[in-house]
């Protein structure tokens, strides 16, 4: 059976965890060095929330803030239609009442 390119990647994948996962087993239960087994990954996984939230506060902290909506031209003309009583600012329940 010919496998597509993407079903190949799978399959590699699947085999590469598979492997892993028995490794990791092995030094969790039958290795000298077992408690590593289980502080390095707590280790990357505590570095990598605290990478991304730094990462987060990062561009919140350097992200001008968003201009006021009054300052968008667009949003003025939209603005200023509603306040002339054109029909788009009135609601579906006023329209309904006068057809």
């Amino acid at each position: 059976m010919i496998m597509s390119k993407d079903q190949a990647i799978g399959a590699g994948i699947l085999a590469t965890s598979a492997i892993l996962i028995v490794v990791y087993l092995w030094w969790l239960f039958f290795s000298e060095w077992s408690w590593w087994a289980i502080v390095l990954p707590v280790l990357v996984m505590v570095l990598a929330v605290l990478g991304i939230a730094g990462w987060i506060g990062y561009t919140m902290a350097t992200t001008p803030p968003p201009k006021p909506l009054e300052e968008i031209p667009e949003l003025s003309e939209v603005t200023e239609g509603k306040e002339a009583g054109t029909p788009e600012s009135k609601p579906a329940e006023e329209k309904k009442e006068g057809n």
